[in-house]
Protein backbone atom coordinates (compact mmCIF):
# COMPACT_ATOMS: atom_id res chain seq x y z
CA UNK A 1 0.00 0.00 0.00
CA UNK A 2 1.41 3.66 -0.84
CA UNK A 3 -0.36 6.18 2.10
CA UNK A 4 -3.72 5.89 0.70
CA UNK A 5 -5.79 7.91 2.24
CA UNK A 6 -10.04 7.55 2.16
CA UNK A 7 -13.36 7.64 4.18
CA UNK A 8 -16.55 6.08 4.08
CA UNK A 9 -19.32 8.06 5.17
CA UNK A 10 -22.15 5.88 7.25
CA UNK A 11 -24.86 4.62 5.68
CA UNK A 12 -23.60 4.97 2.10
CA UNK A 13 -22.59 2.01 -0.44
CA UNK A 14 -18.65 2.37 -1.00
CA UNK A 15 -16.44 0.80 -3.95
CA UNK A 16 -13.25 -0.32 -4.33
CA UNK A 17 -12.32 -1.26 -7.64
CA UNK A 18 -8.74 -2.37 -9.44
CA UNK A 19 -7.43 -4.85 -11.22
CA UNK A 20 -5.60 -7.95 -9.65
CA UNK A 21 -2.93 -7.05 -7.44
CA UNK A 22 -4.19 -3.32 -7.12
CA UNK A 23 -4.02 -3.14 -3.41
CA UNK A 24 -8.24 -3.18 -2.66
CA UNK A 25 -8.42 -6.65 -1.25
CA UNK A 26 -4.98 -6.07 1.22
CA UNK A 27 -7.64 -2.86 2.10
CA UNK A 28 -10.53 -4.43 2.67
CA UNK A 29 -9.20 -7.00 4.60
CA UNK A 30 -7.58 -4.02 6.96
CA UNK A 31 -10.85 -2.71 7.32
CA UNK A 32 -12.16 -6.38 8.52
CA UNK A 33 -9.45 -6.20 11.12
CA UNK A 34 -8.09 -9.55 9.49
CA UNK A 35 -4.21 -7.91 8.03
CA UNK A 36 -2.44 -5.75 10.17
CA UNK A 37 -1.50 -2.15 9.51
CA UNK A 38 1.52 -1.65 7.80
CA UNK A 39 1.87 1.99 8.87
CA UNK A 40 -0.47 4.54 9.33
CA UNK A 41 -4.31 4.76 11.41
CA UNK A 42 -7.48 2.74 10.42
CA UNK A 43 -10.51 3.79 12.32
CA UNK A 44 -13.59 1.78 11.56
CA UNK A 45 -16.91 2.93 12.86
CA UNK A 46 -15.02 5.33 15.15
CA UNK A 47 -12.41 2.93 16.89
CA UNK A 48 -9.04 2.06 15.49
CA UNK A 49 -8.38 -1.01 14.76
CA UNK A 50 -5.06 -2.04 16.63
CA UNK A 51 -6.79 -2.00 19.94
CA UNK A 52 -10.36 -2.50 19.40
CA UNK A 53 -10.83 -4.98 16.32
CA UNK A 54 -12.78 -7.71 18.33
CA UNK A 55 -15.34 -4.82 19.16
CA UNK A 56 -15.22 -4.10 15.20
CA UNK A 57 -15.59 -7.72 14.12
CA UNK A 58 -19.07 -7.87 17.09
CA UNK A 59 -20.67 -4.98 14.52
CA UNK A 60 -19.33 -6.05 10.85
CA UNK A 61 -20.88 -8.62 8.90
CA UNK A 62 -18.61 -10.44 5.67
CA UNK A 63 -19.68 -11.80 2.37
CA UNK A 64 -16.56 -13.67 1.22
CA UNK A 65 -15.62 -14.37 -2.38
CA UNK A 66 -15.80 -17.93 -1.68
CA UNK A 67 -19.53 -20.11 -0.26
CA UNK A 68 -17.30 -21.43 2.77
CA UNK A 69 -20.93 -23.02 4.16
CA UNK A 70 -20.50 -26.12 6.18
CA UNK A 71 -22.10 -28.96 4.11
CA UNK A 72 -22.53 -30.75 7.37
CA UNK A 73 -25.68 -28.55 8.70
CA UNK A 74 -28.74 -27.95 6.95
CA UNK A 75 -29.47 -24.12 5.74
CA UNK A 76 -31.28 -23.19 9.02
CA UNK A 77 -28.56 -24.90 11.24
CA UNK A 78 -25.48 -22.83 9.25
CA UNK A 79 -27.23 -19.54 10.70
CA UNK A 80 -27.87 -21.00 14.16
CA UNK A 81 -24.07 -21.92 14.43
CA UNK A 82 -22.50 -19.06 12.88
CA UNK A 83 -25.13 -17.17 15.72
CA UNK A 84 -22.85 -19.20 18.65
CA UNK A 85 -19.78 -17.01 16.96
CA UNK A 86 -21.90 -13.54 18.56
CA UNK A 87 -22.93 -15.41 21.86
CA UNK A 88 -26.65 -14.89 20.38
CA UNK A 89 -28.99 -16.44 23.01
CA UNK A 90 -30.85 -19.60 20.76
CA UNK A 91 -34.52 -18.49 21.05
CA UNK A 92 -33.17 -14.77 19.63
CA UNK A 93 -30.92 -17.02 17.02
CA UNK A 94 -33.70 -18.80 15.84
CA UNK A 95 -36.09 -16.28 15.20
CA UNK A 96 -33.27 -14.01 13.56
CA UNK A 97 -32.53 -16.43 11.26
CA UNK A 98 -36.32 -17.52 10.18
CA UNK A 99 -36.37 -13.67 9.91
CA UNK A 100 -33.61 -13.54 7.39
CA UNK A 101 -34.00 -16.66 5.47
CA UNK A 102 -37.39 -15.18 4.64
CA UNK A 103 -35.58 -11.54 3.57
CA UNK A 104 -33.18 -13.44 0.95
CA UNK A 105 -36.09 -16.30 -0.37
CA UNK A 106 -35.29 -19.16 1.20
CA UNK A 107 -37.49 -20.06 3.43
CA UNK A 108 -39.10 -22.72 2.25
CA UNK A 109 -35.47 -24.55 1.72
CA UNK A 110 -34.97 -24.02 5.86
CA UNK A 111 -34.64 -28.05 5.95
CA UNK A 112 -32.66 -28.59 3.35
CA UNK A 113 -28.63 -29.78 3.19
CA UNK A 114 -26.42 -26.41 2.16
CA UNK A 115 -24.90 -28.84 -0.58
CA UNK A 116 -27.93 -29.43 -2.60
CA UNK A 117 -28.20 -25.55 -3.18
CA UNK A 118 -28.13 -23.80 -6.09
CA UNK A 119 -24.92 -21.07 -6.70
CA UNK A 120 -27.73 -18.11 -6.26
CA UNK A 121 -29.07 -20.09 -3.22
CA UNK A 122 -25.60 -20.27 -1.61
CA UNK A 123 -24.93 -16.66 -2.21
CA UNK A 124 -28.01 -15.33 -0.62
CA UNK A 125 -27.35 -17.86 2.50
CA UNK A 126 -23.59 -16.32 2.67
CA UNK A 127 -25.53 -12.91 2.67
CA UNK A 128 -27.94 -14.10 5.00
CA UNK A 129 -25.51 -15.57 7.54
CA UNK A 130 -23.26 -12.15 7.63
CA UNK A 131 -26.51 -10.33 8.67
CA UNK A 132 -26.92 -12.93 11.77
CA UNK A 133 -25.47 -10.37 14.24
CA UNK A 134 -27.27 -7.50 12.69
CA UNK A 135 -23.59 -5.67 11.59
CA UNK A 136 -23.64 -1.72 11.07
CA UNK A 137 -21.11 -2.46 8.74
CA UNK A 138 -21.29 -5.29 6.00
CA UNK A 139 -18.18 -6.03 3.38
CA UNK A 140 -18.91 -7.38 0.46
CA UNK A 141 -16.21 -8.99 -2.00
CA UNK A 142 -17.47 -9.97 -5.28
CA UNK A 143 -21.31 -10.22 -4.03
CA UNK A 144 -22.74 -11.70 -7.13
CA UNK A 145 -19.85 -13.61 -8.58
CA UNK A 146 -21.12 -16.13 -11.42
CA UNK A 147 -24.37 -15.79 -11.05
CA UNK A 148 -27.81 -15.40 -13.04
CA UNK A 149 -28.92 -12.07 -14.02
CA UNK A 150 -32.29 -12.70 -12.26
CA UNK A 151 -29.97 -13.44 -8.64
CA UNK A 152 -28.02 -10.92 -9.10
CA UNK A 153 -30.71 -8.54 -9.72
CA UNK A 154 -32.70 -10.39 -6.01
CA UNK A 155 -29.14 -9.25 -4.54
CA UNK A 156 -29.35 -6.06 -5.29
CA UNK A 157 -32.53 -5.15 -4.60
CA UNK A 158 -31.76 -6.35 -1.43
CA UNK A 159 -28.49 -4.87 -0.53
CA UNK A 160 -30.26 -1.39 -1.25
CA UNK A 161 -32.82 -2.61 1.25
CA UNK A 162 -30.11 -2.73 4.12
CA UNK A 163 -28.83 0.73 2.89
CA UNK A 164 -32.16 2.29 3.28
CA UNK A 165 -32.13 0.59 6.93
CA UNK A 166 -28.49 2.51 7.84
CA UNK A 167 -26.34 -0.09 7.27
CA UNK A 168 -22.77 1.09 5.49
CA UNK A 169 -21.86 -1.53 2.69
CA UNK A 170 -18.30 -1.57 1.79
CA UNK A 171 -17.59 -3.85 -1.90
CA UNK A 172 -15.60 -5.21 -4.30
CA UNK A 173 -16.58 -6.18 -7.75
CA UNK A 174 -15.42 -7.12 -11.01
CA UNK A 175 -18.52 -6.21 -12.29
CA UNK A 176 -18.71 -2.46 -13.15
CA UNK A 177 -22.02 -2.19 -13.84
CA UNK A 178 -23.18 -3.94 -10.61
CA UNK A 179 -20.51 -1.21 -9.14
CA UNK A 180 -21.97 1.88 -11.02
CA UNK A 181 -25.68 0.40 -9.91
CA UNK A 182 -25.06 0.51 -6.28
CA UNK A 183 -22.17 2.70 -4.79
CA UNK A 184 -22.68 6.19 -3.34
CA UNK A 185 -18.72 6.69 -3.74
CA UNK A 186 -15.99 4.57 -5.19
CA UNK A 187 -12.01 4.49 -5.12
CA UNK A 188 -10.08 2.98 -8.14
CA UNK A 189 -6.63 1.46 -7.13
CA UNK A 190 -3.32 0.83 -8.89
CA UNK A 191 -0.29 -0.36 -7.89
CA UNK A 192 -1.08 -0.22 -4.05
CA UNK A 193 -2.53 3.41 -4.96
CA UNK A 194 -5.80 5.35 -5.25
CA UNK A 195 -6.09 6.83 -8.61
CA UNK A 196 -9.34 8.47 -8.49
CA UNK A 197 -12.02 8.70 -5.93
CA UNK A 198 -16.01 10.12 -6.44
CA UNK A 199 -19.05 9.23 -7.55
CA UNK A 200 -19.67 6.54 -10.37
CA UNK A 201 -21.32 9.64 -12.50
CA UNK A 202 -18.60 12.04 -11.46
CA UNK A 203 -15.93 9.91 -12.23
CA UNK A 204 -17.37 8.90 -15.19
CA UNK A 205 -18.07 12.87 -16.37
CA UNK A 206 -14.57 13.64 -15.36
CA UNK A 207 -12.02 11.01 -16.70
CA UNK A 208 -14.20 10.32 -19.90
CA UNK A 209 -17.32 12.46 -20.42
CA UNK A 210 -20.67 11.90 -20.92
CA UNK A 211 -20.24 9.97 -24.24
CA UNK A 212 -18.00 7.97 -26.57
CA UNK A 213 -17.86 7.79 -30.19
CA UNK A 214 -16.46 4.24 -31.67
CA UNK A 215 -14.89 4.30 -35.44
CA UNK A 216 -12.72 2.34 -36.73
CA UNK A 217 -8.84 3.47 -36.94
CA UNK A 218 -7.78 5.44 -39.90
CA UNK A 219 -5.51 8.27 -40.71
CA UNK A 220 -7.85 10.78 -41.91
CA UNK A 221 -10.10 10.21 -39.06
CA UNK A 222 -6.78 10.83 -36.64
CA UNK A 223 -6.15 13.43 -38.61
CA UNK A 224 -9.01 15.20 -37.81
CA UNK A 225 -9.66 14.43 -34.34
CA UNK A 226 -6.14 16.08 -33.93
CA UNK A 227 -7.24 19.27 -35.76
CA UNK A 228 -10.15 19.56 -33.39
CA UNK A 229 -8.08 18.70 -30.58
CA UNK A 230 -10.41 15.49 -29.31
CA UNK A 231 -9.74 13.26 -26.63
CA UNK A 232 -9.07 10.28 -28.34
CA UNK A 233 -7.88 6.60 -27.35
CA UNK A 234 -6.51 4.15 -30.08
CA UNK A 235 -7.34 0.89 -29.43
CA UNK A 236 -6.69 -1.81 -31.65
CA UNK A 237 -8.31 -1.77 -34.90
CA UNK A 238 -10.64 0.85 -33.32
CA UNK A 239 -10.78 4.62 -32.26
CA UNK A 240 -12.32 5.53 -28.78
CA UNK A 241 -13.30 9.12 -28.72
CA UNK A 242 -14.36 10.74 -25.49
CA UNK A 243 -16.93 13.65 -25.50
CA UNK A 244 -19.97 15.53 -24.03
CA UNK A 245 -21.85 16.44 -27.30
CA UNK A 246 -21.90 13.11 -29.44
CA UNK A 247 -24.06 14.37 -31.58
CA UNK A 248 -21.95 17.35 -32.50
CA UNK A 249 -19.07 15.95 -33.45
CA UNK A 250 -20.33 12.54 -34.94
CA UNK A 251 -21.78 15.24 -37.74
CA UNK A 252 -18.75 16.56 -38.01
CA UNK A 253 -16.69 13.48 -38.43
CA UNK A 254 -19.29 11.93 -41.10
CA UNK A 255 -19.53 14.99 -43.12
CA UNK A 256 -15.58 16.49 -42.94
CA UNK A 257 -13.50 13.52 -42.45
CA UNK A 258 -15.32 11.54 -45.25
CA UNK A 259 -16.09 8.76 -42.45
CA UNK A 260 -19.05 6.08 -43.49
CA UNK A 261 -19.60 4.53 -40.37
CA UNK A 262 -19.38 5.79 -36.18
CA UNK A 263 -21.40 4.83 -33.31
CA UNK A 264 -22.56 6.23 -30.31
CA UNK A 265 -22.89 5.08 -27.07
CA UNK A 266 -23.08 6.40 -23.40
CA UNK A 267 -19.72 6.31 -21.16
CA UNK A 268 -19.71 3.55 -18.86
CA UNK A 269 -17.48 3.28 -15.65
CA UNK A 270 -15.57 0.42 -17.41
CA UNK A 271 -14.36 2.68 -19.52
CA UNK A 272 -13.10 4.67 -16.76
CA UNK A 273 -11.35 1.72 -15.07
CA UNK A 274 -9.80 0.39 -18.79
CA UNK A 275 -8.43 3.63 -19.04
CA UNK A 276 -7.38 4.20 -15.34
CA UNK A 277 -5.49 0.61 -15.34
CA UNK A 278 -4.76 -0.24 -18.86
CA UNK A 279 -6.33 -3.24 -20.93
CA UNK A 280 -3.19 -5.17 -20.26
CA UNK A 281 -4.33 -9.19 -19.03
CA UNK A 282 -3.13 -9.33 -15.35
CA UNK A 283 -2.94 -12.47 -13.23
Amino acid sequence: MNKISFTIEEGEVFGFLGPNGAGKTTAMRMIQCVSPLSSGRLEVMGMDVATRHREIKSLMGVVPQENNLDGDFTVYENLLVYARYFDIPRPEAEKRATELLDFVHLLEKRDVMTETLSGGMKRRLVLARALINRPRLLILDEPTVGLDPQARHLIWDKLRGLKKRGVTIVLTSHYLDEVEKLCDRLVVMDYGRILVHGSPAGVIRDFIGSDILEAENHPRLLECLRQREANYEIIGDMVHIYVDNARELSEYLLMECSLSKISARPATLEDVFLKLTGRRLRE
